[in-house]
Formats: structure tokens, C-alpha cells, sequence
């Protein structure tokens, strides 16, 4: 079940995300050993982005005129606005569903982070066809992708208490991120390697691996460590630590992992970015597109969060703020 809605009901989803992964890498086995040349989506990786927007576009414009058909209070609260160009954008409702099927929680991981370790399976294949077998660079790429994606759907509950899901609508902005963005240009890295290969030295590759699994183990830490406290307060795991009543009834966490920053789990994930490219070398800055775009994003997303916690919970949060003071980087931002 997720969070409770504005009407007191909860919308009921079905968790198979890791599941569907499991499903795809053995039809891509299959596939390869009866000779598929997954390689050759390397030299489709324009025309499928292009087809990959279109769709994006179609889907956002089949939501935004089915939410007109929407009960008022399944619409998203910042995507009614009555300007139709940003309530296309946006999205106007909040969880739109075809039946049981929920259209939101589908593409919010499945498609994007799916189609993202398959494209990087054909970067890795095009390789192996161009040069006899895979270099550790792609190695190291194609491994620390792959544990994030299968991090993502293996906890993909925890999904369910993100903003996305929670605040945000359904419309282009999330379509084409979930269909387009994130297959297309989180797997730069592998892409990048198929045409400028690397090679690494024994204490590079220790450093690269030290520097993600530092970033994974903060990123889940802290991510388990919020799921858990949202979904029951009083469990072993989290009842110990410190909290700040609010005038809502819920306690915002001051001790553990978001009492060392506000956002723990960007700092994983931006460590995790650049050890994703790092593999890559210091020749050209398209490596490293990635890190810097998700920095930029997840400062934005702190930002919204600022915005909607200060109205949300008010002197609370201004109070947890002084005890927090640093908001992604220790002593630093």
C-alpha cells in the first residue's frame, strides 16, 4: 500500500519491479546465445532516443486529456494550475492508473532503469565485437549500474514515499524523464567507452570501487534508515533515534544519518556519479555529464524540499535546520 491520499484511501501496488529485472536478463542470455547482435543497438542509439521522445510525448498528451476525466481530489496539488502548457508539463493527476495498472509507478523505474542496463549490455556486447572482449572501464561501469538498478528495484517499495509519487503528477516532465532521459544519458559512460577505450591501472580500479561502495552504502543506509521511520516509527531499527515533533503529528529525525546532512542519500548518489565516471578518464568532459546534471538536479530537488518542508511543518523546521545546518555536503553545502 502506498502513503495515504488527500480522501484518507491508499492505493494498493504490485512490487515485482526486480522480478521484471530478473525476467529481461535471462530473455537477453537467451537471446545472445541464439546469436542476437545486441551490439548493433549501439548504432540505433539515435533513432531509439528519437522514437524513445516520441512515445514520451504521446503518453503525456493521452495523460493530460485523461485527467480530465479525474475525480478533483485525484488531481496533484501543483498540477492544476489552469495554464495548460504547465499542466501539461507537470501533470495534472497525481496517479493515474488504467484500471489497477498505475501508469506513474510503471515508468517510474521499470522502463528507464530496465532499458538502461540493457543499453549498457550492448555497449558492453559492441565492445566485445569491436575489440575481442570488454575492458575492466567497462567492467566497472556496466557493475556499479547494474547494483544501483538492482538496489532500485529490489527496494523499489521505498519509491512510494518519494516525491515523485507523493506530490508530484503524471505528465511530460516524469514521461519523458522515466522513458527517455534516464536510459539515453545515464549510460553515457558505457557509450563513451565503445568509441574511447580505457585503460586502468590496479590502484585506480581500488580507488574507482572504494569511492562507489562508499557512496552505495550511504545512499542505502540512509535510504532504509527514512523508509523505515516513515512506514513504523516504533520499530527497533529506528525508535532509538532523536526526533523533532511537528504540528502535523509527525517527528522529523535529527540523530542518525539526517542528523549528519539534510539529504544523506544524494551525498551517496553523487559519489556513486563520479565513480561512474571516473572509469573514463580525464580526456572529455561527456563522461562526466552525468555527475554534473545530477548535482545540479539534486540541489534543485533540495531546494523543492526546503520549500514544501518549511510550509509543511514550519517552526519544526526551521528548528531541525539549525541542528542540520549542512544540506547535501558536510561543512560544505
Amino acid at each position: 500500500e502506498g502513503l495515504a491520499l488527500r480522501d484518507g484511501t491508499r492505493l494498493k501496488y504490485q512490487i515485482n519491479g526486480f522480478h521484471a529485472l530478473c525476467m529481461t536478463a535471462m530473455l537477453l542470455g537467451l537471446c545472445v546465445s541464439l546469436g542476437m547482435p545486441l551490439g548493433y543497438l549501439f548504432d540505433l542509439i539515435l533513432p531509439l532516443a528519437v522514437c524513445a521522445i516520441c512515445v514520451s510525448y504521446l503518453l503525456a498528451l493521452y495523460l493530460y486529456i485523461g485527467s480530465f476525466w479525474a475525480p478533483a481530489h485525484a488531481l496533484a496539488l501543483g498540477g492544476n494550475t489552469g495554464n495548460p502548457l504547465y499542466d501539461f508539463f507537470i501533470g495534472r493527476e497525481l496517479n493515474p492508473r488504467i484500471g489497477s495498472f498505475d501508469l506513474k509507478f510503471f515508468c517510474e523505474l521499470r522502463p528507464g532503469l530496465i532499458g538502461w542496463v540493457v543499453l549498457n549490455m550492448a555497449m558492453m556486447m559492441k565492445e566485445v565485437e569491436l575489440r575481442d572482449s570488454p575492458s575492466l572501464a567497462m567492467l566497472l561501469v556496466n557493475g556499479f549500474q547494474l547494483l544501483y538498478v538492482m538496489d532500485a528495484l529490489w527496494n523499489e517499495e521505498a519509491v512510494l514515499t518519494t516525491m515523485d509519487i507523493v506530490h508530484d503528477g503524471f505528465g511530460f516532465m516524469l514521461a519523458f524523464g522515466d522513458l527517455a532521459w534516464v536510459p539515453f544519458t545515464y549510460g553515457l559512460q558505457a557509450m563513451f567507452l565503445v568509441v574511447h577505450p580505457r585503460s586502468l591501472s590496479p590502484p585506480t580500479v581500488i580507488g574507482i570501487i572504494l569511492l562507489n561502495g562508499l557512496g552505495y552504502y550511504i545512499f542505502r543506509k540512509s535510504n532504509s534508515q527514512k523508509n523505515q521511520f516513515r512506514r513504523d516509527p516504533n520499530h527497533r531499527s529506528v525508535a532509538h533515534l532523536e526526533t523533532i515533533a511537528t504540528a502535523t503529528g509527525k517527528r522529523l529525525l535529527v540523530s542518525g544519518w539526517w542528523g549528519f546532512v539534510r539529504h544523506p542519500n544524494y551525498l551517496g548518489d553523487i559519489l556513486m556519479a563520479l565513480a561512474w565516471s571516473l572509469p573514463c578518464g580525464f580526456s572529455h568532459i561527456l563522461p562526466y555529464f552525468y555527475v554534473i546534471y545530477f548535482s545540479i538536479l539534486l540541489v534543485h530537488r533540495e531546494a523543492r524540499d526546503e520549500r514544501q518542508c518549511r510550509a509543511k511543518y514550519g517552526i519544526a523546521w526551521d528548528n531541525y535546520c539549525r541542528r542540520v545546518p549542512y544540506r547535501i555536503i558536510p561543512y560544505i553545502y
